[in-house]
């Protein structure tokens, strides 16, 4: 499994390939970002560094407020750290099949192995939400230090602390966590964090688990109880990997993706995460730094394309019906976001944090909400098809739904709007969003035909899509670039534009398909990846390389026939990972280093299609049938 192998922590490097064999380091608190792993329960995630150090987690959910945010502010963020309390190196892996973290920390003393899991419920009575911390002694006589400071509110609140049975436990309003400890230690609580040391021998096994609650009664679990869960959860990770199907081309990096996906899925409401995480900047002291904690539509779109591929059918179908139920609530508009539990997305604000390595605002909320964008409408239409293609079917409210959707479209695509990227300095007649439009009415159209939708608009459906390609067609092309444009008019080009083969705008082949690829390998691309564009956009600072664009590069090569083309671009940009299989938003073209939210599930969804994309099965999206 890609990810599996383990490499060692050699401290603070602006490259992963160029990293020596250093003492474990931070710089001012910060460890980059590529230096994390995640671990979840879909619920929630935990961004573990390298260093043991656990520097993001938010309960009880993932758009609740943090209890541990050193990532986004080394001094007031709060933290759960576990390493050896002597100098070491670090390796570590998932265990195979799982998203269950294994560390190995080596020092000169002898060497430890820490098993990290966010655990999942079982028939016993668990806290609300825990985290299990397994320490092993492989060699010699480690010793070892913990320290669990928790910051609730984004850091804003310290916390009551206190003892309950002797397991120290700490409280702020409605919320409480505890640090479960056996053998692992006295603990102490000094400033308000919690701390012991204790030496680890070969053999010996420690345990550690921050038990939670929020609203209801702290549950103080037992040993065995935390043991059962932890062997549980591992089984249950290989069981849901084992069910995937697929066995095509770079099958390791695609079931790890598939992992990452499974667990930013919010298990509750069956919602999609973009980022378990906000604020990780696209660049390095700017001010580009979102919060990505919402379900995105475009994202479900891929989503439930790329679950449907997998196998992963209850996935696809909770996702699909979940919504279709948000965007019954505001229908015929569809916003551009909703909250994990179908409600309408929150309004950004700032809150008083210092930012990854001072890249300040932290963001809560994302104003991307009251923004117009036209594509997430054929996001919507082209997740209805593909989920209703073969035995999923469309009742006949939702089919009502929908036409409702299709005729609001009709209406609107004439008009300007803020595009996939959310630019703050529109709105444009952006050409993704005009495909898109097409790609409702279209959709729209072969849904009604199919008998899945009301047919007495179809007719206006298919003129009103004819209308959208002529105006792409005539008003969104340049003969001198011999491409697509970013804009109506303009003589940009648009990383976006590369989606026009993957939604079946056009067929990779055709000429004009074709003359946009090139354009944006040779505009846009810089080594192995690929900007999303070169415009002014709204927002001051610059930015990395998107990296799902750069996948989507290798999907559209792979679809215009470049079939070597897209795979040895494929292998270059796959190598990007860290060590454990996972990506960050974008990259720096230069030193590799991660930017940007973290993990994040568009690029690990375009990962899938790129590597889907080379199968002969692959076929046109608009006429693939579910299995």
């Amino acid at each position: 499994m890609h990810g599996a192998s383990r490499q060692n922590y050699t401290g603070r490097s602006e490259s992963p390939a160029l990293r020596g064999h250093n003492e474990c380091v931070r710089r001012g608190g910060y460890v980059p970002i590529e230096d994390y792993a995640v671990i979840g329960d879909g619920r929630t995630a935990a961004l573990v560094a390298r260093d043991g150090s656990i520097d993001w987690l938010c309960l009880p959910n993932f758009d609740s407020s943090s209890v541990f945010g050193a990532i986004v502010d080394a001094e007031r963020g709060g933290a759960f750290e576990l390493q050896p309390s002597i100098p070491f190196t670090a390796s570590r892996r998932y265990l195979p099949r799982t998203n269950v973290l294994e560390t190995i920390f080596t020092t000169d003393a002898g060497a430890v192995r820490v098993v990290d899991a966010m655990t999942l419920p079982d028939e016993r009575l668990p806290p609300l939400r825990e985290l299990a911390r397994s320490i092993e002694g492989i060699s010699g006589t480690v010793p070892m230090r913990w320290r669990c400071a928790p910051r609730f509110d984004y850091g804003r609140a310290r916390p009551e602390i206190g003892w309950r049975v002797g397991v120290p436990v700490a409280a702020w309003r409605g919320e409480a966590i505890a640090v479960a400890n056996w053998d692992a230690g006295t603990p102490t609580w000094t400033d308000g964090a919690v701390e012991a040391r204790w030496d680890v021998r070969a053999g010996a096994r420690s345990l550690l688990a921050l038990a939670t609650a929020y609203g209801d009664p702290l549950v103080l679990p037992g040993r065995a109880a935390v043991l059962s869960r932890l062997e549980s959860t591992i089984a249950f990770w290989d069981r849901w990997s084992s069910a995937r199907g697929y066995e095509g081309e770079w099958a390791d990096l695609v079931l790890r993706s598939a992992l990452v996906l499974k667990m930013m899925i919010f298990a509750p409401s069956g919602a999609s995460v973009a980022a378990p995480t906000t604020s990780l900047p696209e660049e390095i002291g700017g001010e580009r730094n979102w919060d990505y904690r919402f379900c995105w539509v475009r994202d479900s779109s891929f989503m439930v394309d790329a679950l449907l591929r997998l196998g992963c059918y209850d996935e696809a179908r909770s996702l699909f019906w979940w919504f279709i139920q948000a965007t019954a609530f505001t229908a015929p508009k569809v916003d551009v976001l909703y909250r994990l539990d179908g409600g309408v997305g929150v309004p950004e604000r700032e809150v008083d944090l210092a930012g990854y390595r001072g890249s300040r605002p932290v963001r809560v909320g994302n104003n991307a909400v009251r923004q117009q964008q036209h594509d997430i409408y054929g996001a919507l239409f082209e997740s209805a098809w593909l989920y209703s293609s073969g035995h999923h079917a469309l009742d006949a409210d939702t089919g009502a739904l929908l036409g409702g959707i299709a005729d609001h479209v009709c209406d609107i695509w004439r008009g300007p709007d803020s595009g996939i990227w959310e630019v703050r300095n529109g709105p444009f007649h952006f050409t993704h969003s005009k495909a898109m439009c097409w790609v409702a009415l279209d959709r729209a159209a072969r849904l009604a035909a199919a008998g899945e939708m009301p047919a007495r608009h179809a007719a206006r459906w298919r003129r009103e899509a004819d209308a959208v390609r002529a105006y792409i067609e005539g008003e969104c092309w340049s003969d001198d670039l011999g491409s697509y444009t970013r804009v109506a008019g303009s003589r940009d080009v648009d990383a976006s534009l590369l989606m026009l083969p993957l939604v079946d705008y056009a067929d990779g082949r055709d000429a004009r398909i074709r003359g946009t690829v090139d354009a944006i390998d040779r505009r846009l691309r810089e080594g192995d990846v690929v900007y999303r564009y070169r415009a002014a956009d709204g927002v001051p600072g610059g930015e990395g390389c998107f990296l799902n664009c750069s996948f989507w590069l290798v999907s559209a090569l792979a679809r215009c026939g470049r079939l070597d083309d897209a795979a040895a671009l494929m292998e270059r940009v796959a190598a990007r990972a860290n060590d454990v299989g996972l990506y960050a938003e974008e990259i720096d073209p230069a030193s590799g280093a991660f930017l940007g939210n973290f993990p994040q599930a568009l690029v690990h969804l375009a990962l899938i299609d790129a590597a889907t994309s080379f199968s002969p099965s692959a076929g046109r999206r608009s006429e693939r049938k579910a299995s």
